[in-house]
């Protein structure tokens, strides 16, 4: 048996935005294109999650909801800070209080805690993902309880500058 991790980084963020701090600041332009392009990409990929968990800052819930709204899906997203300026071992500690009821799930945040979370759970690597990338990892356990370092395997990673041919 296994679960099924997708972790989802932000699209770019609007350095220049007249947010007050960065956990306001929104996507730039190419971040929406490319927030988009992914949510259709994921869709056609058939590796849709059963739930979506999100960091709490503007530019995750911003591109998750552009993802989701293009790609026409219709899964559960929730919000929460604990995936807001954390590390790769809180997230494991986050994984962990999953509900094995659910096969799969993706996370919505940040770096650099993604890459080295992907290479963390992978057993080794130099793990890169730029805005809007998208990782999908096999993690070889029975319930997320059991999650760990090297538990799992890179099934794909995908990384927005590829669909450029997607409008």
């Amino acid at each position: 048996m296994t679960k099924n991790l997708i972790l989802f980084r932000h699209a770019k963020s609007d350095w220049d935005s007249t947010a007050n701090n960065d956990h306001s600041r929104p996507l730039a332009e190419r971040g929406i294109s490319a927030a988009t392009k992914m949510g259709l990409f994921l869709a056609a990929s058939g590796s849709l999650p059963e739930r979506i968990i999100s960091s709490s800052a503007n530019r995750a819930i911003e591109t998750i909801e552009l993802a989701s709204s293009a790609g026409g899906w219709n899964i559960p997203i929730d919000v929460n800070d604990d995936l807001y300026a954390t590390s790769s071992s809180s997230v494991i500690s986050f994984l962990h209080q999953i509900p094995n009821e659910l096969d799969s799930v993706m996370l919505v945040g940040h770096e650099p805690v993604w890459s080295e979370l992907t290479s963390l759970l992978i057993g080794g690597g130099n793990v890169r993902m730029p805005t809007a990338a998208i990782a999908q990892i096999n993690l070889f356990v029975d319930e997320w309880a059991g999650v760990r370092s090297s538990c799992g395997e890179l099934s794909w990673l995908v990384k927005p500058k590829i669909l450029q041919f997607i409008k």
